[in-house]
């Protein structure tokens, strides 16, 4: 396992740093619990020199012909896709993504590049009028300039591909810093990228802690943020941000529910939520943690999850047939196993199956499945961001609504019903920023936008939204004479 991570690097213009100014951290084999390598971190005078090198780079790529950026850009994106295998391999050791859980996001990856290279040479722009004779207006698309990327941790290279080429094919220049602890997915990134022609400096990369962020955020060569995290992390960020009025786009967490009517066919549909709601782990925005169930089939449901979740195989991540891995790190798993024995210890819910650490290494939690449980009670309102599923019965449509819109988040939610006019209603009536009918997703779908209401955060990352998240539109007004 060891060979299938890159040596980190810090990637500044035309440099390549084995070291940052804040020296380096072990990083830690996530199903081991074994060090494993060793990761640079970048302090504020490394983000301001990435920085200044995106700024130099910027006109050069900015005033590029469209159709010259696209040709690098599919290039790019093809050597994402013919590199499939590196990728999965060091997102296993990286933070213990299961390859199963891969194999789903991967063809996703591939598409967000590939869709994005196809847009370079498509930005256009409006004429708004032509009124009177003497006189036209129209409008003019530009990129922001140098956009700073703030990517997630438990699933770094989605990240990167939600994010990084739409800013490109703008014709922005980005600096990328992912979490200082899962920092190899974006070093083979940037490394395929200039191996297909992106200019040194248009992409720039620095590993950090908090001080690395905080830095790219207020740096005043930046014009731009886009983050991903928790609500928490954003909060600071926007309290930074408004120091120079920077425009963000921030993707949150959720605490997404799948609400099940008795119309539905728990055949589908039980695997499907079982499935989703531990892949990777359940380390994931969008999952469906939040079952909610009628009760004309709540304990049939329970009784099929339950079985279901007691065969789900979970371990090395490395294994084709694993389902549920290890947490990403200590601190995550000690989170994890807190807000389980929370639960436990408030009676939050009736624990039917797992709640347990298992294993002597790594940083394993039991696939666990709580049901009856309290709205009100933390497990039912934090995000857990691990192995849980919780569980709650609904009598009307009413009732479901209001369980499902009874989270700080709404980012989203998912309906499971043969009935098209519940469908509707419920689509029109939940809290979210994107609602999946009958297992359709997420469906990560590059031409589809996906973001949040409330703490999952505002803003676009998919389809023409998300492109536009990274252009401005300057309006021109022109005299002729006649």
């Amino acid at each position: 396992m060891a060979t299938a991570l890159p040596k980190a690097k810090l990637v500044i213009g035309d440099r390549q740093l084995d070291s940052g100014s804040r020296g380096t951290i072990e990083h830690i084999n996530t199903t081991t619990g074994q060090a494993q390598g060793e990761i640079p971190l970048a302090g504020p005078s490394d983000v301001d020199a990435a920085v200044a090198a995106a700024r130099a780079a910027l006109p050069a790529w900015r005033d590029m012909k469209p159709f010259d950026r696209a040709v690098i850009l599919q290039r790019f994106a093809a050597m994402v896709e013919d590199n499939a295998e590196r990728f999965a391999k060091i997102s296993v050791v990286e933070n213990g993504i299961p390859r199963t859980s891969w194999a789903g996001m991967w063809p996703r990856i591939v598409g967000w590049t590939r869709y994005y290279a196809g847009w370079a040479d498509k930005i256009e722009g409006l004429v708004t009028s032509t009124w009177p004779n003497d006189h036209f207006e129209y409008t003019v698309p530009e990129p922001y300039g140098v956009i700073a990327h703030i990517i997630t941790w438990n699933a770094p290279m989605l990240s990167l591909a939600m994010k990084v080429p739409p800013s490109l094919a703008a014709g922005n220049t980005v600096v990328i810093k992912p979490a200082e602890f899962t920092p190899f997915s974006a070093q083979l990134f940037v490394e395929l990228a200039l191996e297909a022609g992106v200019p040194p400096g248009v992409i720039n990369v620095v590993p950090g802690a908090v001080e690395a962020g905080e830095a790219l955020v207020r740096n005043p060569g930046v014009d731009k943020i886009s983050f991903t995290g928790g609500p928490v992390g954003a909060r600071a960020i926007m309290r930074s941000a408004a120091e120079t009025l920077k425009p963000c786009v921030f993707e949150l967490g959720g605490k997404s529910a799948n609400l099940v009517f008795p119309d539905a066919d728990l055949a589908e549909v039980v695997p499907y939520s079982v499935g989703f709601a531990f892949s990777n782990s359940g380390q994931g925005c969008a999952i469906p943690t939040r079952a909610m169930v009628h009760e004309d089939i709540y304990d049939q449901f329970l009784e099929m999850a339950q079985a279901t979740i007691e065969q789900l195989p979970y371990g090395d991540p490395a294994n084709d047939d694993v389902l549920v891995g290890p947490m990403v790190n200590q601190v995550a798993y000690n989170r994890v196993q807190a807000m389980i024995e929370e639960a436990r210890s408030s009676k939050a819910g009736r624990f039917l199956t797992g709640g347990q650490a298992v294993g002597e290494t790594g940083h394993f939690v039991e696939p666990t499945l709580i049901a009856d449980v309290d709205p009100n009670s933390e497990i039912a309102q934090k995000e857990v961001f691990g192995p849980v599923l919780c569980a709650f019965k609904f009598r009307t449509e009413d009732e479901a609504v209001e369980l499902a819109n009874a989270t700080e988040y709404g980012l989203s939610a998912y309906v499971q019903t043969h009935d098209l006019d519940v469908a509707q209603r419920m689509v029109r009536r939940l809290h979210a920023g994107t609602v999946y009918v009958n297992q359709a997703g997420p469906a990560y779908s590059a031409g589809s936008p996906f973001g949040g209401l409330g703490n999952s955060g505002f803003g676009r990352e998919g389809g023409k939204a998300g492109l536009e998240e990274f252009i401005r539109i300057k309006g021109v007004g022109m005299s002729i004479r006649v």
